[in-house]
């Protein structure tokens, strides 16, 4: 439980933090900018939260890996796919969103790895 709450600490700091840029976009009239700002506030959310998952020492990479895979498939990547920043018409479209979800995300936890090995974390 207190894992849970540690999540849910380290993902509102950057929901909090983007949401209040977006309510100020918002107030300026930047309505594009500020519904983007907060719409990558819920996916800093959901990345965030989930690094709770490296934490669980008694479990495999691998394990942890396809966990926090699992957790990013049923957050973020519905977040893209309505977020209106890709045209999702078709079925290929929403295989090319899927597409561009895993792309991102193995680049970020290759370059996550890097960065842990380096800094010996």
């Amino acid at each position: 439980m207190q894992l849970l709450l540690k999540g849910l600490l380290r993902g509102s700091i950057p929901l909090v933090m983007m949401s209040l840029i977006a309510l100020v976009l918002y107030i300026q009239e930047r309505n594009i900018e500020a519904r983007g700002t907060f719409i990558s506030a819920w996916i800093a959310f959901w990345v965030s939260a989930a690094t709770i998952i490296y934490q669980m020492d008694s479990w495999s990479l691998t394990k942890q890996t396809l966990i926090h895979c699992f957790v990013m498939l049923l957050t973020v990547f519905p977040i893209l796919v309505f977020s209106g920043w890709f045209p999702v018409d078709t079925w290929s479209d929403i295989a090319r969103v899927f597409l561009f979800f895993l792309l991102v995300g193995f680049i970020l936890w290759i370059l996550a790895a890097i960065f842990r090995k380096i800094f010996h974390f």
